[in-house]
C-alpha cells in the first residue's frame, strides 16, 4: 500500500543558534531542533546522558514500601517468588529482581506463566500452587496492576503481595501490600514511560541500598546494578517505550554495560546472534537480534528457559540455552511466515468491500504465540488497528487474541470498552491481549470496529513516512553519518533520521537476502555516487523493482555498517517511488511551504 511522504520543515534560525551555542555540527543541530531541543543544556543532556542523572529510586511511587517488605522477608528467611511475564521486558525484569534477591541472601525463585496455557498475568491456580509449595512473598514484575481478583486470592492464601508494573490500571487498585508503578494515583513521578524491567531495576536499586545500609551500595551490589542496567536496556528497547528521559539514560548506559559487565547468558546470546564482532552494540542490535531470541522462548511456551539463560552463572549452561533459543527463533520465523500469509488473505477479503476502521481476524490454525508479531506487521501495512485471534481447535476453550494499534488509537482502552464480550484483557495503548469465547467473536468485532471508527474516523487510512530532510547520496560521507549517530540510541520516541532524495537509479538488479528471501539488497546510483541499500521485509517487492525503468525517489535511513573490521556507509531503504508516482503524489499533496536540505549538495 502506497504511503504518504511527509517532509519536516526546519527552523533554520534556531538550528544555527544551537549549532553555535552548543558547539555541535549543523546536521546534529537541525535534528535536535526537530526533536524540540533548543538550549545547549538540553542538547548536552540528550547527546551525553549520564547514568548519574537517573532519579533516586525512592522517588518512584511505592518503591520504599516494597523494598522494606523484601528486606524484612530476607531477614526472616521467608521464601520469595518473583512472578514474571513471558516477553523480553518481563523476562529481563524477572532476571533483575531474582539476581538481586539472591545476591542479598534471599530464598528466592521465579515463576513465569505459560503463554499458551495460562496467558498474561497472575492466575489464581498458580498462586495456590506457589502457596502450597511454601512461598510467603510474591512480587510481580511487568504485570499485576489489573489483577484484582488474583490479588484478593493472594491475600486469602496468606501471601504477601508486591505488585510492580507499568501497564494500564483497572477501575481500582489491587489489594496488595505494596504497589510500585510510575503512574500510581496520588503521586506525581515526572516520567511515566518506564517499562517493567526499568521499574524492577529501580526496586532492585532501592533494595541494594537497604542491604548496604547506605545510598552508596557495596561493591558486589554496584557490579550487580551495572549488569542490571544492561538487562533493563534490553527490556526498554524490546517493550518499545519512548527512548527519552530515563529510558534514554538506561539504554545508552546499558548498551555499554552489556559489553563491559557481561553476563554469561547475554555473551552467549550475542554469539548466536552473530554480534560478537560488532565493536559497539546499538539499540537496533537489541531490537532485531537479542530481544527476538528471548521473545521466541516466550512465544513458544518456554519463557522459563530464557529467564534461566539470564540468571545462570554457568558458561556451559548458558551456551546450551542460547543455542536452543536460537533454534526456537528459527522455528518461530517459519511459523510466522505461514501465519502472515494466511492473515493477509483474510485481511484482503475483509477489505475487498472497501475501507474498514479496523481488522479483527481469527483462525483455528494460528499459533497463539505468533499472532502478536503478525498483527504488528498488518497494522503497519494497512495503517489500521489489528486484532488477531487464535481460536481453540476444538472450540472447547477461549480463543487467545493479540492486537497492535495504529497511530492515534488506544488499543488497551478499546479492549476495556469492549470488555463485555471478553473473558479477560490487558495491555497498554500500543499493544494488548485478550481471551474470548468463540460465540462472542462477531459481537466483539462489531463493537471494536465501531469504537475504532469513532476514534479514527471513516475513510481509507494511508500510512506515512516521516522524513527529516532531503539529501543527495554524495552528502552521505562517513563523517556526516557518524555525526548523525550522535543522536543514538534510536527507537520509539527517537527514531533514526530518515532522509529522501530523487533521481536515483538501480545500479544492478535487486537481490533477495535473509531467511526465505525476506529482505532485499540493491545497489543504487545518483550522479556517479553508488551506495548499497537494504530494504528489510521487502523481499516480496523484488518484481516491482525489477520492472522499474527510470529514476526513483527514495526514502532511507543512513547507517554505518561495520563488518570484519571495515566500516562503510549504507542505507536502510524505507520506501521508494517511480518518477511518475512522485509527480502524482506531488499534484495531490497540499503545499506545505518550502522544504530545505540541511546537508550540502
Amino acid at each position: 500500500m502506497a504511503k504518504r511522504w511527509r517532509i519536516a520543515t526546519h527552523d533554520a534560525d534556531r538550528a544555527q543558534s544551537l549549532e553555535r551555542s552548543a558547539g555541535v555540527p549543523p546536521i546534529v543541530a537541525r535534528l535536535l531542533v526537530a526533536r524540540g531541543i533548543f538550549s545547549p543544556d538540553e542538547a548536552q543532556q540528550f547527546l551525553a546522558p549520564k547514568l548519574s542523572a537517573l532519579r533516586d529510586p525512592a522517588e518512584l511511587p511505592g518503591v520504599d514500601a516494597a523494598a522494606g517488605i523484601l528486606h524484612a522477608a530476607i531477614a526472616d528467611r521467608k521464601p520469595i517468588v518473583v512472578y514474571g511475564d513471558y516477553d523480553a521486558d518481563g523476562m529481563t525484569a524477572t532476571a533483575i529482581l531474582l539476581r538481586c534477591l539472591r545476591l542479598a541472601g534471599a530464598d528466592a525463585s521465579f515463576y513465569v506463566p505459560h503463554r499458551l496455557d495460562e496467558g498474561y498475568g497472575m492466575n489464581v491456580e498458580a498462586l495456590r500452587t506457589l502457596a502450597d509449595q511454601g512461598a510467603k512473598v510474591v512480587v510481580t514484575v511487568d504485570n499485576g496492576i489489573a489483577s484484582l481478583a488474583e490479588a484478593d486470592a493472594a491475600r486469602q492464601l496468606g501471601l504477601q503481595l508486591i505488585v510492580t508494573d507499568h501497564h494500564q490500571m483497572a477501575d481500582r487498585l489491587p489489594d496488595a501490600d505494596a504497589i510500585v508503578h510510575p503512574r500510581l494515583p496520588g503521586h506525581d513521578y515526572p516520567f511515566d514511560g518506564l517499562c517493567g524491567a526499568a521499574v524492577a531495576f529501580k526496586l532492585a536499586w532501592a533494595l541494594c541500598q537497604r542491604v548496604s545500609d547506605a545510598k552508596r551500595v557495596t561493591e558486589p551490589m554496584r557490579r550487580f546494578l551495572l549488569q542490571a542496567v544492561g538487562l533493563a536496556a534490553i527490556g526498554t528497547v524490546a517493550d518499545v517505550v519512548p527512548l527519552v528521559d530515563e529510558n534514554r539514560i538506561l539504554v545508552r548506559a546499558g548498551l555499554g554495560a552489556l559489553r563491559q559487565h557481561q553476563l554469561p547468558g547475554l555473551a552467549e546470546l550475542e554469539r548466536v546472534a552473530k554480534l560478537t564482532d560488532t565493536p559497539e552494540l546499538g539499540s537496533e542490535d537489541i531490537a532485531f537480534a537479542l530481544a527476538p531470541r528471548l521473545n521466541a522462548a516466550g512465544r513458544m511456551g518456554q519463557a522459563d528457559l530464557a529467564v534461566e539463560l539470564l540468571t545462570t552463572d554457568s558458561r556451559e549452561r548458558a551456551q546450551e540455552l542460547a543455542d536452543y533459543l536460537d533454534e526456537l527463533n528459527q522455528t518461530r520465523q517459519s511459523i510466522e511466515r505461514s501465519v502472515l500469509l494466511s492473515a493477509r488473505k483474510q485481511a484482503k477479503q475483509y477489505l475487498s468491500g472497501g475501507a474498514a476502521p479496523a481488522l479483527v481476524l481469527a483462525d483455528r490454525d494460528w499459533h497463539p504465540g505468533i499472532i502478536g508479531i503478525v498483527a504488528g506487521k498488518l497494522a503497519e501495512q494497512y495503517c489500521l488497528p489489528v486484532v488477531m485471534i487464535a481460536l481453540d481447535k476444538l472450540g472447547a476453550s477461549a480463543g487467545i487474541g493479540s492486537g497492535r494499534t495504529a497511530p492515534g488509537f488506544d488499543l488497551g482502552g478499546a479492549f476495556a470498552a469492549c470488555r463485555e464480550h471478553l473473558v479477560s484483557c490487558g495491555g497498554h495503548a500500543a499493544a494488548a491481549g485478550l481471551r474470548i469465547d468463540e460465540q462472542n467473536l462477531e459481537a466483539f468485532r462489531i463493537d471494536f470496529c465501531a469504537h475504532a471508527e469513532q476514534q479514527l474516523g471513516g475513510g481509507e487510512r494511508v500510512g506515512e513516512v516521516l522524513i527529516d530532510a532531503e539529501a543527495p547520496l554524495s552528502a552521505l560521507t562517513h563523517q556526516t553519518v557518524s555525526q548523525i549517530e550522535q543522536l543514538a540510541p534510536f527507537g520509539h520516541g527517537n527514531r533514526r533520521p530518515t532522509l529522501c532524495t530523487s533521481d536515483v537509479r538501480l545500479a544492478g538488479p535487486p537481490r533477495r537476502m535473509g531467511g526465505a528471501g525476506r529482505h532485499l539488497s540493491v545497489d543504487l546510483e545518483q550522479a556517479g555516487v553508488k551506495l548499497r541499500a537494504v530494504a528489510f521485509g521487502a523481499g516480496d517487492r523484488e518484481e516491482e523493482l525489477l520492472r522499474v525503468d527510470g529514476p526513483l525517489s527514495i526514502a532511507f535511513r543512513p547507517v554505518i555498517n561495520t563488518f570484519r573490521g571495515w566500516a562503510k556507509v549504507e542505507m536502510h531503504l524505507e520506501d521508494w517511488r517511480t518518477q511518475e508516482e512522485s509527480q502524482k503524489e506531488s499534484s495531490r499533496a497540499p503545499s506545505a511551504g518550502a522544504q530545505e536540505s540541511f546537508l550540502p549538495r
